[in-house]
Protein backbone atom coordinates (compact mmCIF):
# COMPACT_ATOMS: atom_id res chain seq x y z
CA UNK A 1 0.00 0.00 0.00
CA UNK A 2 3.11 2.37 0.68
CA UNK A 3 6.58 2.62 -0.01
CA UNK A 4 9.62 4.67 -0.57
CA UNK A 5 9.97 7.05 -3.22
CA UNK A 6 11.60 6.03 -6.24
CA UNK A 7 12.56 8.20 -9.24
CA UNK A 8 10.83 5.76 -11.53
CA UNK A 9 7.64 5.88 -10.42
CA UNK A 10 7.89 9.86 -11.74
CA UNK A 11 6.29 9.54 -15.08
CA UNK A 12 3.03 7.72 -13.83
CA UNK A 13 2.83 10.17 -10.70
CA UNK A 14 3.21 13.21 -13.22
CA UNK A 15 0.65 12.52 -15.34
CA UNK A 16 -1.59 11.53 -12.23
CA UNK A 17 -0.83 15.38 -10.22
CA UNK A 18 -1.43 16.66 -13.83
CA UNK A 19 -5.01 16.14 -13.90
CA UNK A 20 -6.77 19.27 -13.05
CA UNK A 21 -9.15 18.01 -10.21
CA UNK A 22 -5.91 17.01 -8.58
CA UNK A 23 -3.03 19.57 -9.19
CA UNK A 24 -4.36 22.97 -7.95
CA UNK A 25 -4.15 20.71 -4.15
CA UNK A 26 -0.93 19.48 -5.08
CA UNK A 27 1.84 21.36 -2.33
CA UNK A 28 5.03 20.60 -4.48
CA UNK A 29 3.28 21.62 -7.94
CA UNK A 30 5.63 20.50 -10.93
CA UNK A 31 4.49 21.82 -14.90
CA UNK A 32 6.76 19.37 -16.88
CA UNK A 33 8.14 15.90 -16.02
CA UNK A 34 11.79 17.00 -15.62
CA UNK A 35 10.58 19.62 -13.11
CA UNK A 36 8.64 16.41 -10.79
CA UNK A 37 12.11 14.53 -11.30
CA UNK A 38 14.10 17.10 -9.45
CA UNK A 39 11.23 18.01 -7.14
CA UNK A 40 11.43 13.65 -6.51
CA UNK A 41 15.25 13.83 -6.11
CA UNK A 42 14.58 16.60 -3.12
CA UNK A 43 12.12 14.52 -1.50
CA UNK A 44 14.48 11.81 -1.24
CA UNK A 45 17.08 13.43 -0.23
CA UNK A 46 15.39 15.75 2.41
CA UNK A 47 14.10 12.38 3.37
CA UNK A 48 17.48 10.86 3.73
CA UNK A 49 18.07 14.05 6.40
CA UNK A 50 15.36 13.72 8.65
CA UNK A 51 13.23 16.60 7.18
CA UNK A 52 10.50 15.02 5.91
CA UNK A 53 8.44 11.78 5.25
CA UNK A 54 7.33 10.67 2.02
CA UNK A 55 6.00 7.66 0.40
CA UNK A 56 4.35 6.66 -2.38
CA UNK A 57 0.71 5.20 -2.30
CA UNK A 58 0.17 1.95 -4.32
CA UNK A 59 -3.04 0.13 -5.54
CA UNK A 60 -3.52 -3.79 -5.55
CA UNK A 61 -1.71 -3.91 -8.18
CA UNK A 62 1.31 -2.35 -6.59
CA UNK A 63 0.92 0.55 -9.19
CA UNK A 64 1.62 4.40 -8.09
CA UNK A 65 -1.41 6.07 -7.61
CA UNK A 66 -0.22 9.02 -5.35
CA UNK A 67 1.79 10.23 -2.81
CA UNK A 68 1.53 10.95 1.38
CA UNK A 69 3.77 13.35 2.99
CA UNK A 70 4.69 14.93 6.80
CA UNK A 71 6.18 18.05 6.10
CA UNK A 72 7.97 20.66 8.33
CA UNK A 73 8.51 18.04 10.85
CA UNK A 74 9.24 19.91 14.19
CA UNK A 75 9.21 19.38 17.68
CA UNK A 76 7.77 15.58 16.89
CA UNK A 77 4.71 17.26 14.70
CA UNK A 78 4.39 18.03 11.04
CA UNK A 79 2.25 18.83 8.22
CA UNK A 80 0.20 16.05 6.60
CA UNK A 81 -0.11 15.99 2.79
CA UNK A 82 -1.78 13.81 0.61
CA UNK A 83 -3.09 13.41 -3.31
CA UNK A 84 -4.74 10.68 -4.89
CA UNK A 85 -4.82 10.23 -8.28
CA UNK A 86 -8.64 11.03 -10.34
CA UNK A 87 -9.28 7.87 -11.31
CA UNK A 88 -8.67 6.26 -7.71
CA UNK A 89 -10.97 8.81 -6.11
CA UNK A 90 -13.89 7.09 -4.01
CA UNK A 91 -11.99 3.71 -3.66
CA UNK A 92 -10.78 3.82 -0.22
CA UNK A 93 -7.11 4.54 -1.39
CA UNK A 94 -7.15 7.72 0.67
CA UNK A 95 -8.38 5.98 4.28
CA UNK A 96 -5.96 3.20 3.53
CA UNK A 97 -2.60 4.85 3.04
CA UNK A 98 -3.60 7.34 5.76
CA UNK A 99 -4.28 4.57 8.43
CA UNK A 100 -0.74 2.47 6.94
CA UNK A 101 0.99 6.38 7.11
CA UNK A 102 -0.20 7.19 10.35
CA UNK A 103 0.44 3.86 12.31
CA UNK A 104 4.17 3.87 10.82
CA UNK A 105 4.38 7.90 11.99
CA UNK A 106 3.31 7.25 15.30
CA UNK A 107 4.94 3.86 16.01
CA UNK A 108 8.13 3.89 13.93
CA UNK A 109 9.31 7.83 14.10
CA UNK A 110 8.14 9.44 17.55
CA UNK A 111 5.69 11.82 15.91
CA UNK A 112 3.75 13.15 18.77
CA UNK A 113 0.86 15.37 16.20
CA UNK A 114 0.35 15.56 12.88
CA UNK A 115 -1.46 18.31 11.30
CA UNK A 116 -3.20 18.84 7.87
CA UNK A 117 -4.10 22.06 6.74
CA UNK A 118 -7.15 21.90 4.40
CA UNK A 119 -8.35 24.60 2.19
CA UNK A 120 -11.67 25.57 3.72
CA UNK A 121 -12.79 25.84 -0.36
CA UNK A 122 -11.73 22.33 -0.69
CA UNK A 123 -14.64 20.35 -0.26
CA UNK A 124 -13.39 16.82 -0.83
CA UNK A 125 -10.33 17.32 1.54
CA UNK A 126 -12.26 18.72 3.82
CA UNK A 127 -15.13 15.41 3.52
CA UNK A 128 -11.90 13.05 3.83
CA UNK A 129 -10.64 14.27 7.00
CA UNK A 130 -13.72 14.83 8.68
CA UNK A 131 -14.46 10.97 7.93
CA UNK A 132 -11.37 10.22 10.34
CA UNK A 133 -12.74 9.57 13.61
CA UNK A 134 -9.28 10.46 15.77
CA UNK A 135 -9.44 14.00 13.88
CA UNK A 136 -9.66 17.19 15.80
CA UNK A 137 -10.42 20.77 14.69
CA UNK A 138 -7.29 22.48 15.59
CA UNK A 139 -7.77 26.20 14.46
CA UNK A 140 -8.57 27.20 18.42
CA UNK A 141 -6.36 24.19 20.03
CA UNK A 142 -3.30 24.31 18.04
CA UNK A 143 -3.60 28.92 17.63
CA UNK A 144 0.08 29.81 16.82
CA UNK A 145 -0.25 26.84 13.82
CA UNK A 146 -3.49 27.70 13.06
CA UNK A 147 -2.21 31.96 12.31
CA UNK A 148 1.25 30.66 10.87
CA UNK A 149 -0.94 28.99 7.94
CA UNK A 150 -3.41 31.75 7.79
CA UNK A 151 -1.08 34.21 7.91
CA UNK A 152 -1.36 35.67 4.34
CA UNK A 153 -5.06 35.57 4.36
CA UNK A 154 -7.66 33.41 6.49
CA UNK A 155 -8.36 29.99 3.90
CA UNK A 156 -7.46 27.17 5.88
CA UNK A 157 -8.74 25.23 9.10
CA UNK A 158 -6.16 23.24 10.97
CA UNK A 159 -7.15 19.52 11.46
CA UNK A 160 -4.99 17.48 14.29
CA UNK A 161 -4.39 13.77 14.84
CA UNK A 162 -2.62 13.03 17.88
CA UNK A 163 -1.00 10.15 18.88
CA UNK A 164 -3.33 9.44 21.83
CA UNK A 165 -6.06 9.77 19.91
CA UNK A 166 -4.89 7.78 17.29
CA UNK A 167 -3.76 4.84 19.80
CA UNK A 168 -7.37 5.09 21.85
CA UNK A 169 -9.05 4.47 17.94
CA UNK A 170 -7.31 1.52 17.59
CA UNK A 171 -7.20 0.30 20.89
CA UNK A 172 -11.36 0.89 20.53
CA UNK A 173 -11.40 -0.86 16.41
CA UNK A 174 -10.14 -3.58 18.23
CA UNK A 175 -12.33 -4.04 20.82
CA UNK A 176 -15.05 -3.71 18.54
CA UNK A 177 -13.72 -6.49 16.18
CA UNK A 178 -13.14 -8.92 19.30
CA UNK A 179 -16.75 -8.14 20.43
CA UNK A 180 -18.60 -8.50 17.54
CA UNK A 181 -16.47 -11.72 16.85
CA UNK A 182 -17.80 -12.65 20.23
CA UNK A 183 -21.44 -12.29 19.37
Amino acid sequence: MLKKRELHEVPVLFELMSHPDVFPYVRHKAYTTDEFYFLTKQTIEAEERGELISRTILDECQQPIGTINLFDIENNSGFLATWIGQPFFGKGYNRMAKDAFFTELFFQHDVETIFMKVRKSNIRSRKAVLKLPFVTLGNEIFQNEYEKINAKENVYDLFAISKEHYMSYLQFAGDSVVSEDAM
